[in-house]
Formats: structure tokens, sequence, C-alpha cells
């Protein structure tokens, strides 16, 4: 089954009479359960279409179809909800907010839905990235692997099918980095969540078991790095 499905996806961006074309044509299908890296240099697109996937902007044209559902076309307020239920993401930046506990900050999205047992899940999340022992540090007390390993529990709070990742390495060493990436390799086999994961760090995508390359606004598949 299609975890997702882009089809013939544009961005364009307006600044008065100047067109910046950002995505032309992309095409794009991934298996539910397949590990995928998306490669290309800044500025190629793939932060937009990171954005597109995850329902935080709508193409210029074109379908974003995620476990059978064309979020392209849900309003604003659905697409939300959707996103909220079927969508994790992780970013290069954890976005943790600091006065809240490591357990608190991955609480928070689960209350958001009336869930009752939130704190439960939560401690198993951060048991499950290695976290346990540190559930309740804030963030200026836990390192950048650390932080982000908190950021990957809050983005499986809701236990979405997909789970994107957009340079969520960029600031750690590249030990933490390995460590962060064991953590969704396991869950990836684990769970069977599908994970895309955008990356200019030609280590982190061989992770990956397909590579899928960007560039000028238009995707290519890459060399099949796992079997």
């Amino acid at each position: 089954m299609e975890a997702l499905l882009l089809n013939n996806l544009y961005k364009i961006y307006k600044e008065g009479v100047i067109e910046t074309v950002a995505l032309r044509g992309a095409e794009l299908k991934v298996d539910s359960g397949e590990f995928v890296a998306i490669t290309g240099r800044s500025g190629a697109g793939k932060s937009t279409l990171l954005n597109l996937i995850g329902g935080l902007a709508i193409p210029s044209a074109g379908q974003v179809v995620i476990d059978g559902e064309d979020i392209t076309r849900m309003n604003e307020g659905v697409r939300a909800a959707f996103r909220r239920d079927h969508i994790g993401i992780v970013y290069q930046m954890d976005n943790l907010i600091p006065f809240l506990s490591a357990l608190e900050n991955v609480m928070l999205p689960m209350q958001a839905t009336g869930r009752k047992d939130t704190k439960t899940r939560a401690i198993q999340l951060l048991d499950e990235v290695g976290l346990k022992e540190r559930i309740n540090h804030k963030p200026a007390q836990l390192s950048g692997g650390e932080r982000q390993r908190v950021a990957i529990a809050i983005a499986l709070a809701n236990e979405p099918s997909l789970l994107l990742a957009d340079e969520l390495t960029g600031e750690l060493d590249s030990q933490t980095a390995d460590k962060v990436m064991d953590i969704l390799g396991t869950l990836n086999a684990s769970r069977k969540l599908t994970l895309v994961v955008v990356t200019h760090n030609k280590t982190v995508a061989a992770r990956a078991r397909r590579q899928v390359k960007i560039a000028d606004g238009k995707m290519y598949e890459g060399e099949v790095t796992h079997v």
C-alpha cells in the first residue's frame, strides 16, 4: 500500500511580478513502512517539499496523497487535524518548550486530543528513544542529541503512520547523529513506520533503503542502498 504519493507537484512563489518555481512536476511514491531519504543541495526545494508533504503549505498544482487521502483538497482545519493524527515531523531545531520537562513536552500533543493515558505513553516513548532516566529534565539540561530524541518522541506521540525529518542531524556531531539515526532505523523496522528524511548529509542518506535526489525542483531516483 502507498503511504505517500506526490503527483505532478508544483510550488511557485510570487513576489510582485517575480515568480520563483521551487518545485516543478515532482513525482514520488513511498510504500507503507519504507525508509526514504530525499537529498539535494541547499535551495533545491527539499524544505518546500517537506512542508507540502506535512500539510504545512499547499502546492500551486498537483496532489499530495497520504494514506489514500488527498490533503491538497482539504481545508486548513481538516488538514491540521489530519496532520495531527497521521503525520509526525522532526526539524533540525528541536522546538521544545523550554520551561517544560521532557515528559511534559511529550505529553502536550496528546493532551490536545483528549487522550487519557498521556503520562504512561509519554514515559513509554521516552524509554523507546533511550531517555527514561531523563524524563524530568528540561531542554536546557539535555544535550543536543537528547533534545532531538525528545523531539522524535513528540512526533510519535499521536501514533502517526508517516514520520518526516528535516535535516534533524544538522546541528549534531557525527557520533550523536549516528545514535539518532540508529533510533529512527529501529523505529522504522519495529513499528513498520514510514519514514521520509530530508538531508544533505550523504552518511545519513545512506541509512535509508532508497534515495531520491531533488535538483532544480525536480526529483530523480537514486540508488538503493539497503536490501
